[in-house]
């Protein structure tokens, strides 16, 4: 089955999406998500410039033959452009080869590991007490997993913590806003956000936590020991992870899991946090770690160290990455939890799709390939619109840190 053609489809229905599309010549297509927020024009571009006119002419069925023409024949390998063009690909000859075996991607896999795969939605408030009346919303929801973010006192605005509660955006601005940040001021409100949750939401809900980066290894250590009353889930992010020796601090001085892994793009990314297992949850995801090929040979290294993953799902990444998500969420054998962020209606209009939510749990459709298809004309209705995620400045002096 030859590659006949390819296209790059850009569209913002409430957000910017890129998505590929693969045509074969015996007339079954795929697409996947290529979606790189804040930077997607440049996905775009490497793709229609230089991957595209290497795949007409090959056989869509050798995925793992260009998997390895993409990543090694590129010599310049690895970073965020390059392996969410990889991931598209990959993602789409993965749809293709499933609608050719007449089976959902999971089958493809393996099979089936579990019914159902548990999803943790986002609580977010502007205080304390607005984050736990979200929290007890979800809980109504039948989300058995919430993450919780609150804003502080004294910060103007807070990652994780928006105007809309249910389809939280980053990208706000044509060029990137500018935040303001305090670690100590975080560091002191945030156990005081989760000993109000457990007292209000008891203990049969798992709570989670996004630090998003910004602490030092010694401030994470802190913070996860003075949330171990808590019993949170996972506390994600929690330094930044280039160094990956620098977990190794954190976990001397706490027990809190810890997970990280959104914006890794290769296994030598997690590679020593693994092997030390000094993470227990990967969040690689399909987009930005080259797609299911190479997100496998990640959760295959984490499963020889008993560690779980946890992928990235918020709504930047479109209903294609999700729908191959949770393909892979329910075949791999070493599943965490999946993040979900609701698309609003406008996003799944263009990517209609076949994966639900219920009491908790997303489950896999049953339609050939990963489930999920792009309305053209409709999507042309939404044009892209320049997008940026914010910048982060020290409160007392005005120092650029970790957004």
């Amino acid at each position: 089955m030859k590659i006949t053609n390819a296209k790059v489809i850009v569209c913002s229905p409430g957000r910017n999406f890129v998505t590929l599309k693969i045509y074969t010549d015996e007339g079954l297509t795929g697409i996947g998500d290529a979606t790189l927020n804040g930077r997607e024009l440049s996905v775009a571009s490497y793709l229609t410039d230089h991957v595209i006119p290497c795949l007409i002419g090959r056989d869509a069925h050798q995925i793992e033959d260009i998997w390895q023409y993409l990543y090694r024949g590129a010599y310049w390998r690895r970073g965020p452009v390059t392996m969410s063009a990889i991931a598209a690909v990959d993602t789409a000859l993965w749809d293709i080869k499933a609608k050719a075996a007449n089976m959902p991607l999971y089958q493809l896999l393996g099979g089936r590991s579990r019914h159902g795969v548990m999803v943790y939605g986002h609580a977010n408030g502007s205080d304390i007490e607005h984050t736990v009346d979200e929290a007890l919303r979800y809980a109504e929801m039948g989300y058995m997993a919430i993450r919780a973010q609150a804003g502080i006192p004294g910060l103007k605005k807070v990652y994780g913590v928006s105007k809309d509660q249910l389809f939280y955006e980053p990208a706000d601005a044509s060029l990137p806003s500018e935040h303001d940040w305090s670690t100590e001021k975080y560091l002191d409100h945030t156990p005081k956000l989760f000993e109000k949750l457990r007292d209000k939401l008891g203990w049969e809900h798992h709570l989670l936590h996004d630090a998003h980066h910004r602490m030092t290894p010694i401030e994470a250590g802190r913070l996860g020991k003075a949330l171990e009353p808590y019993r949170l889930f996972w506390l994600e992010d929690a330094t930044p992870a280039e160094n990956q020796e620098a977990f190794r601090l954190i976990r001397q001085h706490t027990v809190t899991p810890l997970a990280v892994g959104e914006v890794f793009n290769t296994i030598w990314d997690c590679k020593d946090l693994i092997q030390n297992q000094l993470i227990d949850y990967i969040r690689a995801t399909v987009v930005h770690a080259g797609g299911i090929t190479h997100l496998r040979r990640i959760a295959d290294l984490a499963a020889m160290y008993q560690v779980r993953t946890g992928c990235h799902g918020a709504t930047d990444l479109s209903p294609v990455c999700m729908g191959a998500a949770l393909h892979f969420d329910t075949w791999v054998p070493n599943f965490g939890i999946q993040e979900y962020m609701r698309h609003t209606e406008e996003t799944d209009a263009v990517f209609p799709h076949d994966y639900h939510f219920d009491k908790g749990f997303l489950y896999a459709g049953e339609k050939p390939g990963h489930g999920v298809d792009i309305d053209e004309k409709l999507a042309a209705k939404y044009p892209y619109s320049r997008a940026y995620l914010p910048v982060n400045r020290l409160a007392h002096d005005g120092t650029l840190t970790n957004w």
